[in-house]
């Protein structure tokens, strides 16, 4: 591509970012909005937990067949066809006039969101040539960054206002514009081979999920019986357990298992999977601590909360000296200590606890968080052929979308056991303390993976082995 070309290449690095800045904002605004939207549909808050457990089970389902589809159907078509979806999926969640509606419309928006953010990055790859790459892939960045930053205090302002609803229709004239932008700007992409796909893989593996995750959500819960949440737990576990014995016979898995074979892969998916566990309990937890527990407003919250994402994004740029000076196992191991009791910490918060303090330790504790799992998602690569990169992106999405979907699960059923047990209808701050700790601990448990790592694991990705070799001046 000459440099006559060169705005092309920009254009359309911003339409697909755009896509992907309103995904992102939606994602966490609504964490902010959960006791406006409780109150004005008249549930229990904590029976949002499923409005949260679909979004996440609909990117866990649709992600893994994006591609197949782009490659079938056309990028632009699909690209352009998810942002419908995702727009027409958030008029469906400001319409909403029950839980059952909402969560269906937060749902379709996980179809829609499933869609974009792979084929839109699928677009630049085939697209725009490797020397400009780097460039591109850094304005796509931008929508991850900022958007976890303004979508808690954003949310909060709307919420606070004018109403919860308007996180919603926030993106429709986003998404039209991206609509049109896309379907005159993106250019008809498809594979020059056509992947057989396994429909009977996508069949278990989407029902399955569904089944089990719904049914783990609905545990505990006032929303549905017991028994149900029983039967939908144990149905999904059987069809995942048909999936694991079609995949070890086809030859194109929709999820291939045979990665878990990879020593360094397999012990960063079930270290990732604890830890998420923890971190995806903590947009539900904290928002609904500050406001039913605090009597916070929902701007007041929203202007506390975003700090754990500036922290995260003031990691990117430390992140790779320090995995070079110490390495994967050490880093992942000390940091695993430092992240689990910065979480814990946060049920020493009170209603009379400063500001201040409270977005510190927010701001340190997304800094480590995001440490973690840059350090997590790098390694789990590191020994993945070129050739399975592919299918490793696929389950490791997967799975990290089923893990932030679980962690709301787990939260929501902490806060449920501690309200049985002290005999209450309504949450209170203690509640909140005590699921604060415990999912503490439960990211703490993933130490014992990081123990099991090699000492020079990952070491060529990190660089570790040769600033050792070169000695502590090699960085001067």
């Amino acid at each position: 591509m000459t440099s006559d070309t060169a705005p092309t290449t920009r254009t359309l690095t911003l339409v697909v970012a755009s896509a992907l800045f309103m995904e992102s904002l939606v994602s966490t605004v609504i964490a902010t909005a959960l006791a406006a939207m409780a109150a004005d549909l008249q549930v229990d808050p904590l029976t949002l937990k499923l409005a949260f457990t679909a979004y996440y089970v609909a990117l866990a389902i649709f992600i893994p067949v994006s591609g197949w589809c782009a490659d079938r159907f056309g990028a632009r078509t699909v690209f352009a066809l998810s942002i419908g979806v995702f727009t027409a999926a958030s008029v469906c969640c400001a319409l909403a006039w029950s839980l059952g509606s909402l969560i269906a419309g937060r749902f379709l928006q996980g179809v829609g969101g499933a869609m974009m953010l792979p084929v839109g990055r699928l677009i630049l790859l085939r697209v725009i040539p490797k020397r400009e790459m780097v460039g591109a892939m850094a304005w796509l960045s931008i929508p991850t960054l900022f958007a976890p930053i303004m979508g808690p205090p954003v949310g909060g302002f709307i919420t606070t206002y004018y109403h919860w609803r308007g996180i919603f229709w926030l993106n429709v004239p986003v998404g039209l514009a991206g609509l049109v932008l896309a379907w005159t700007l993106v250019p008809q992409v498809k594979a020059e081979q056509l992947r057989p796909m396994d429909w009977p893989g996508f069949a278990l593996t989407g029902l399955g999920l569904s089944l089990a995750i719904f049914g783990f959500t609905l545990a505990g819960s006032r929303a549905g019986s017991g028994l149900l949440a029983g039967e939908m737990t144990v149905a999904g576990l059987v069809l995942l357990a048909i999936y694991v014995r079609h995949a070890r016979r086809s030859a194109h898995p929709i999820l291939d298992l045979s990665l878990l074979r990879i020593a360094t892969f397999r012990l960063s998916m079930a270290a990732g999977v604890l830890f998420r566990l923890s971190v995806g309990a903590l947009p539900f937890l904290l928002p609904l601590m500050l406001q039913v527990g605090f009597g916070m407003s929902a701007f007041e919250s929203g202007t506390l909360t975003f700090a754990s994402a500036v922290g995260a994004m003031s990691m990117k740029l430390t992140a790779g000296p320090i995995l070079r000076r110490w390495g994967f196992r050490r880093v992942l191991c000390v940091n695993a200590v430092v992240s689990s009791a910065l979480i814990a910490a946060c049920a020493l918060f009170n209603a009379s606890t400063p500001g201040v303090v409270v977005m510190v330790v927010l701001l340190v504790g997304g800094f480590f968080r995001s440490l973690q799992f840059t350090s997590l998602n790098t390694l789990g690569y590191a020994d993945v052929e070129p050739a399975q990169m592919s299918q490793a992106t696929s389950l490791v999405g997967v799975t990290q979308q089923l893990s932030l979907a679980g962690g709301v699960a787990v939260a929501a059923l902490l806060l449920e056991s501690a309200r049985h047990a002290g005999s209450r209808s309504d949450l209170v701050a203690a509640d909140f303390q005590l699921a604060f700790v415990a999912v503490g601990a439960l990211a703490a448990l993933s130490l014992g993976f990081y123990l099991r790592l090699a000492p020079d694991a990952g070491a060529e990705v990190s660089g570790h082995r040769k600033h050792a070799q070169a000695g502590p001046d090699a960085d001067r």
